[in-house]
C-alpha cells in the first residue's frame, strides 16, 4: 500500500465498532443498489427484505424500483398484513403475485429440499413480472448468516441469477436489524416469520388444511403473551409448540386455556417442546424432551 494511504482504523469500543462496520456496510449497499438501472425485490415483509426494499427505494427512487410479495396459502394473514404496512409507510411500490408452490408435487411431498419447489414458483413469477415490467434484475433479502444455513432456496436463487444485495454487503442479522432500527423499520426485532409450510414435518404432505391449522395454532398461542420467536410444528395427530426458553413457563401456565382451542383444529395431542425453540428443529431427531399439554379423550 502507498504511503500516502491511511488504512482506516476501527474505534476501539465494541458499540462504536458496530457502528462504524454498519455505516461503512450501508454505504456499500447503496453502492451496489445505486448501480442498478432498476431492480425487482422478492418481498416477504421480514426485516431482511423490508430493510432491502427501504433502501432500494432511497437509492433508485420509486421509478426503477419495485417490491413484489408473493402470495398463497403459505402466506400468513399477519405477514400479509404487516408487508403492506411497511409498503405503505416507506412509500414504497408493492405488487401482489399469485404463486402455485402447491401445484408444484415436490413441494407437496415436503421433503427436506421443499423450500427449493417454492422458491423455483416464486422466482420464476417474479423474473416474467420484471420482464414485462422492464425491470433490469431481481433480488432478495438473503444476508451472510443465510448462507450457512439448511435453505434449499438458494439454489433455487442461484439457478435464476437472483442477486442478494445484503449479504454482497457483508450484512449479517444483526446488521440487519441494527440498520433496520436506524431507518425506524418497525419490525426490526421481529421475530423470524418463515413461510407457514416450514412447521409441517418432513414427509408430512403439505396442504391448505395443514397451514391453517398451524397459522390458526400459532395465532392461539401468541395470544397467550409469548414473547420472541414461536413456532407450532405440525406432527400429524401432534401439534409441538417451541418457544424460546424464557417463554416456556407462559405456556405451562396457561396450558388449561389453550388446550380446547387447540385441540378443536384437529390435533389429538399438544405437546410443549422443553429443549425451546431452535432453527431446524425438524431436520434433526425429534426430542424426547416434551411434555404433554392436552390430548383428546
Amino acid at each position: 500500500m502507498p504511503s500516502n494511504v491511511r488504512r482506516p482504523r476501527l474505534p476501539r469500543d465494541p458499540p462504536s465498532r458496530r457502528a462504524y462496520i454498519l455505516r461503512m456496510s450501508s454505504e456499500v449497499l447503496e453502492r451496489i443498489l445505486a448501480g442498478f438501472p432498476s431492480l425487482l425485490i422478492g418481498y416477504s415483509g421480514g426485516v431482511d427484505s423490508a430493510l432491502l426494499a427501504v433502501r432500494a427505494r432511497r437509492a433508485l427512487g420509486r421509478g426503477r424500483m419495485l417490491a413484489v410479495l408473493g402470495v398463497s396459502p403459505s402466506l400468513a394473514e399477519e405477514q400479509h398484513r404487516r408487508a403492506r404496512e411497511l409498503a405503505v409507510q416507506f412509500d414504497v411500490p408493492l405488487l401482489e403475485v399469485a404463486t402455485r408452490e402447491l401445484d408444484q408435487p415436490g413441494y407437496v411431498a415436503n421433503a427436506p429440499d421443499r423450500c427449493y419447489f417454492c422458491k423455483r414458483e416464486l422466482w420464476a413469477r417474479l423474473h416474467e413480472v420484471a420482464a414485462e415490467r422492464g425491470l433490469a434484475a431481481v433480488a432478495d433479502g438473503t444476508n451472510v448468516d443465510d448462507l450457512g444455513d439448511h435453505r434449499p432456496g438458494l439454489r433455487a436463487a442461484d439457478e435464476r441469477g437472483i442477486r442478494a444485495p445484503l449479504a454482497e454487503a457483508g450484512y449479517d442479522k444483526d446488521a440487519v436489524r441494527r440498520d433496520a432500527r436506524a431507518l425506524g423499520i418497525p419490525i426490526w426485532a421481529a421475530p423470524a416469520a418463515p413461510c407457514l409450510a416450514s412447521r409441517i414435518r418432513y414427509g408430512l404432505s403439505v396442504t391448505p388444511s395443514r397451514l391453517r391449522q398451524v397459522e390458526r395454532a400459532e395465532a392461539l398461542v401468541r395470544a397467550l403473551g409469548v414473547a420472541g420467536d414461536l413456532r407450532v410444528r405440525h406432527c400429524g395427530d401432534e401439534a409441538r409448540i417451541e418457544v424460546q426458553p424464557s417463554q416456556l413457563a407462559v405456556v405451562r401456565d396457561a396450558a388449561d386455556r389453550i388446550a380446547g382451542p387447540l385441540l378443536a383444529l384437529g390435533f389429538a395431542r399438544i405437546t410443549l417442546d422443553l429443549e425451546g425453540y431452535r432453527r431446524g428443529s425438524l431436520l434433526a431427531d425429534r426430542s424426547d424432551a416434551v411434555v404433554l399439554l392436552a390430548a383428546r379423550e
